[in-house]
């Protein structure tokens, strides 16, 4: 017996899109502020001087406790995607700030994370995702004394 090949009637398999390929995207910026106290998603422009959507921690919980929280960022995301979207923004690089500086901590907080995951959840497709956090050049000097912190 003979087997027939079964390639006529099939029809050709959808191909992904890959990362590599161009699409027809509309970029933005998502600046995303994280401290231990709060966070903030700032949608803008590709230049960066125009604001498009933004949200915080703080407009989604009632706790101000709860403001930093990992739940709080992602609703926030979540607002600030949806503002982006109705304005056509379907692509976003991500730069993520912590508070640094002379004394604050170089890490970003809890929310960090979660905002960035939530906004690609949204359906938004993530460009780069940089740290811009603002680091001394030996300006000030660090507060603690001679001797250091004591505790």
């Amino acid at each position: 017996m003979e087997r027939k090949p079964r390639l006529k009637n099939r029809k050709p398999r959808q191909r992904r899109p890959s990362p590599r390929d161009k699409g027809n995207y509309k970029w933005g910026i998502a600046h995303i502020y994280s401290s231990y106290n709060n966070t903030i998603i700032h949608i803008t422009d590709i230049t960066g001087s125009e604001t498009i959507a933004k949200a915080s921690g703080g407009m989604v919980v009632k706790a101000h406790r709860m403001e930093s929280s990992p739940t709080a960022a992602m609703s926030a995301a979540k607002i600030a995607a949806e503002g982006a979207k109705e304005k056509g923004i379907t692509a976003i690089h991500v730069k993520v700030r912590a508070p640094g500086g002379h004394n604050g901590p170089t890490s970003p907080g809890p929310g960090a994370q979660a905002a960035v995951r939530t906004l690609a959840r949204t359906g938004m497709k993530i460009g780069f995702i940089e740290d811009v956090t603002g680091l001394p050049h030996d300006g000030c000097r660090k507060k603690g004394g001679r001797r250091g912190r004591r505790v």
